[in-house]
Order: structure tokens, then sequence, then C-alpha cells
């Protein structure tokens, strides 16, 4: 996959907002030039322009403002699926129930069948990807009830599990590793 994508004629590199399109000029943040970047500006037969304080002027907060809209940049997707040694009334069950019959979702109850960039945040649509057209480097079965979708940069992981109807926002870490996080601030 590559790792700039063009999205509303905001260029990310790495899922920063690192430039944007204007016309046959791509205006990109001087700290991402290198010859990579470079390269994909020559291939979509642009011409750079090279400026400082681009990334801070499109990053405020955890959105990105571009033509008066506000863009979201985008995350990192793992797809958690209970691995094949786990008894099966764990499977396919509701979050409530899967509570209520067994505690909190175990994340050693999981292994990783996916890890890697996609092109949206939102669940839905997450979800009907992993139906309808699955990645490459995608090993689970079609998404479904019991699965968890983690989304995820370098400074934090969201974990939802997939729900009888939507989904539903789970703390997906182990207990000790939350004690020693709070331990640590």
């Amino acid at each position: 996959m590559s790792s700039i994508k063009l999205k509303n004629d905001c260029i990310f590199y790495y899922g920063n907002p690192a430039g944007y399109v204007e016309k046959d000029t791509a205006i990109v943040d001087s700290i991402f030039q290198n010859e990579e970047f470079e390269n994909w500006i020559y291939q979509r037969k642009l011409t750079p322009k090279w400026t400082e304080g681009v990334f801070e002027r499109l990053s405020k907060g955890d959105t990105v403002h571009f033509n008066d809209k506000v863009l979201t940049p985008l995350k990192n997707c793992r797809i958690w699926q209970l691995r094949t040694d786990v008894s099966p009334g764990r499977k396919f069950i509701g979050y409530e129930e899967v509570k209520e019959a067994f505690g909190e979702s175990d994340k050693d109850n999981y292994r990783i069948v996916y890890d890697g960039e996609i092109e949206t945040n939102d669940l839905e649509e997450i979800y009907t990807k992993f139906n309808l057209d699955h990645p490459q480097g995608f090993t689970g079965h079609s998404l479904s009830i019991s699965d968890v979708i983690e989304l995820y940069d370098s400074t934090s992981s969201e974990f939802y599990y997939v729900d009888r109807f939507g989904f539903k926002e789970i703390d997906f870490e182990p207990q000790d590793q939350r004690q020693d996080m709070n331990m640590s601030i």
C-alpha cells in the first residue's frame, strides 16, 4: 500500500496531513521533503512547492482543516478475531452476552488477522470492506459479530467490538498493562 494518499485534494503522508493540491501544484510542508514524496508528486505530473508551516496550518488538534472542510487523518487498522482454540460459546455473540458470560473481552483470546492502512476511519465502511472486498494481507473470515476493530496511530488505539447492531467501544488492553500505564503517568 502507498504511504502517500490524496483525499479531497489534501495529501496525507503516513496518515499525516502533509500538503494539498491546488491546480497543477502540490503545496507540501518541507519537513516531508524526500525522494519518495518527490517521486509521488512527479508521477502525478504535479509541480512541487515545498513550503514551511503547511503541516501546522492543516493540523489543528485531531482534525485537518482544508478548504473549509474538516478531515480526520486516517488511522491504521487492525482486525482481531477469536483464536480457533477459544471456546465456541464466546464466538458470534453480542457484547453484553460475552460480558455477562465471560467478563470483558480479553485480548489474549484474539489474534490479529489484518494490520495495515485502509481508506477510511468509518466503522461501517470498514465492516463493509472486510465483508465484500478483503484487502491484501487479510487472513481471517469475513468480519462479523465478536470481532474487534482497532484504529490506531503513533499516539493511541481505539478498540470496537462488532456487536449485534453497530459497534461498542471497548477497553481491550490487559488489566496489568493498564495499571502499568497509569503508574508511569
